[in-house]
């Protein structure tokens, strides 16, 4: 049976150029997005390019239901997940008292609900087969949560935590649990009003396929977590060192608009 590397969040940034270079090694594929024609385009282009079988699915991730529903056309498609890459994932920006209640929810479903339903599904079956690997997308701010990107920052803390754990736990299983920690990465992701923010100004975006290229090896190879870049990696281990009081008050002004 032909094994795949089940990708989500697949049309655009660290999920598109992962597909990339992950067909560029002969893996034969499964994306996932909501962009219909855009996986189309990307089944038809790689497919060609690398003799590969690509397989696409359109799922609105943020629908818990949608994503249990997948898993069992999985199923019953009989494709066997070898690789499951958890990149979907959205954030938002703003005061907490004026961002908008449902788009936070939805946040919740898509960064931590369906990313545990899929990471528990798939890591049900590789156990069973005892072989398997899954990387989890978190982020920079998993270590230093900002203001303006409360519910954001909560999300990832909960990606690390859930798969340092998760990892621990499969230990000796079969099953490799790793998650990958970009920093800002250019991306659709970045609104104006992030792009104006002292940080964005003071770190600047990565770009997308750099990030990828450390995705797939730490997805392919790696252990543990992975922050990507050194200026990344000296940021999340400054609330080592720094008390928690000052660090806040240096997060919110880096969250702040650059005046």
């Amino acid at each position: 049976m032909k094994k795949y590397i089940l990708i989500t969040g697949a049309s655009s940034g660290i999920g598109y150029e992962m597909a990339q270079l992950l067909a560029a090694k002969k893996f034969n594929l499964i994306l996932v997005a909501r962009s219909n024609h855009i996986l189309q385009k990307m089944q038809m282009e790689l497919s060609s390019k690398y003799n590969i079988e690509v397989k696409y699915f359109q799922v609105d991730l943020a629908d818990v239901q949608a994503t249990q529903e997948f898993y069992e056309v999985i199923k019953v498609h009989e494709l066997q997940v070898s690789h499951l890459v958890n990149n979907a994932g959205f954030g938002d920006y703003g005061s907490f008292l004026q961002t908008s209640l449902e788009k936070e929810l939805d946040m919740v479903h898509l960064n931590i609900s369906s990313l545990m339903i899929l990471t528990k599904l798939f890591a049900q079956e590789m156990a069973d087969k005892k072989s398997g690997r899954i990387m989890n997308v978190a982020s920079l701010l998993s270590f230093i949560p900002f203001p303006y990107y409360s519910v954001y920052s909560a999300t990832k803390a909960f990606v690390l935590a859930f798969s340092e754990t998760i990892a621990a736990e499969l230990e000796d299983s079969g099953v490799v649990v790793t998650t990958l920690c970009p920093g800002t990465v250019e991306t659709p992701f970045h609104t104006q009003e992030m792009r104006k923010t002292n940080a964005m100004n003071t770190n600047r975006p990565m770009p997308a396929k750099d990030v990828a290229e450390a995705g797939v090896k730490l997805l392919l190879y790696g252990k543990g977590k992975k922050v990507v870049g050194f200026n990344n990696w000296f940021i999340s281990n400054l609330p080592r060192v720094t008390p928690s009081v000052i660090m806040m008050k240096i997060k919110k002004k880096l969250a702040s608009p650059k005046l």
